[in-house]
C-alpha cells in the first residue's frame, strides 16, 4: 500500500484489538502513525514495539469524550510528523450491554459520549487540517449495528447508526473535495468487546461461536485500503468487510 509511505495516521481506541492491529499494519507499511487511548503503558509499548521495527510512532493519553484530549492528539501529530493525513475514529465501547428497563443511564451516556461524541470531535479537529493541507481520509469505524438493532444495544444501536449519519453529513459538506469520509463495517471480530458480548448472553451475537470472528488484520488491512485511491468510490458510506467482493479487493481472500 505504497499510498501510506511517509504519510502520518492517528488512531483512536489504539491500545488493544482492531486500533492496535491498524497502527502496527500502517507502520509496516511505511506510515509514522500517533496511537491514541485513555490509558498509555499499552499505546506506549505498541509505539516502542514500531520504533523498535524502524518506523516512527508516537503514543499520547486520550479520552475521545473530551474535545480538548483530541484536539491534542491533532496538535502532536502536527508538531511529530508535520500534520494529519488518515484519521482512523476506532475509540468505541459497548459495555455496559442490558435490556433498556434495566439499562445504566450514566453508563448509557458514556458510551454515546465515546462512541458519538468521540467520532466528531475527530473530525472537528481533523477536518480543518486535512482541507487546508488539500487531502485527507478519516475512516469511521461503524457496524451491522448502524442499521440492523440488536436486542440488549441500545446504546451501541444508537451510537452507530448515528456514526453513520456522521460520515454521510461529512461527504455532503466535503463535496467532491480530496478530503473525504468513510465507515468500515468490520463484522464480528476476534477482540476483547466480543468476550463481553458472549458473557452478556443477550442477543444472537453472544451465541456465536468465536471461531467465526475474523482476526483483526483484516479490519486493519481494509482500513488502509480505505485511505487509498482504489476505495475512492466508496467515500460517504459504510463498506462491509463481510462482502466477498470488498474482502477480496483488500487482498484477504482469491
Amino acid at each position: 500500500m505504497s499510498h501510506l509511505k511517509s504519510k502520518t495516521a492517528v488512531i483512536t481506541g489504539a491500545s488493544r484489538g482492531i486500533g492496535a492491529a491498524t497502527a502496527r499494519h500502517f507502520a509496516a507499511e511505511g506510515a509514522n502513525v500517533v496511537l491514541a487511548a485513555r490509558t498509555t503503558a499499552e499505546i506506549e509499548a505498541i509505539a516502542e514495539e514500531i520504533r523498535g521495527a524502524g518506523a516512527a510512532a508516537a503514543a499520547i493519553a486520550c479520552d475521545v469524550s473530551r474535545y480538548e484530549d483530541v484536539e491534542a492528539v491533532m496538535a502532536l501529530a502536527d508538531t511529530a510528523f508535520g500534520g494529519v493525513d488518515f484519521l482512523i475514529n476506532n475509540a468505541g465501547v459497548i459495555h455496559p450491554i442490558s435490556h433498556l428497563e434495566t439499562s445504566d443511564p450514566d453508563g448509557w451516556a458514556q458510551a454515546i459520549d465515546i462512541n458519538v461524541k468521540g467520532v466528531y470531535y475527530g473530525l472537528r479537529a481533523a477536518l480543518p487540517r486535512m482541507k487546508a493541507a488539500g487531502a485527507g481520509v478519516v475512516v469511521n469505524i461503524s457496524s451491522g449495528a448502524a442499521t440492523s438493532a440488536l436486542e440488549g444495544w441500545s446504546h451501541y444501536n444508537a451510537s452507530k447508526a448515528a456514526v453513520l449519519s456522521i460520515t454521510r453529513t461529512a461527504d455532503k459538506e466535503l463535496g467532491d473535495s480530496p478530503v473525504r469520509s468513510v465507515g468500515l463495517s468490520p463484522g464480528t471480530v476476534a477482540t476483547e468487546m466480543q468476550v463481553l458480548i458472549k458473557a452478556s448472553g443477550i442477543n444472537p451475537v453472544s451465541q456465536l461461536d468465536p471461531s467465526v470472528h475474523i482476526p483483526t488484520d483484516w479490519p486493519a488491512r481494509a482500513i488502509g485500503w480505505l485511505c487509498g485511491p482504489d476505495a475512492a468510490e466508496y467515500r460517504g458510506d459504510d463498506v462491509s468487510l463481510r462482502d466477498e467482493d470488498i474482502r477480496r479487493r483488500v487482498g484477504l481472500i482469491d
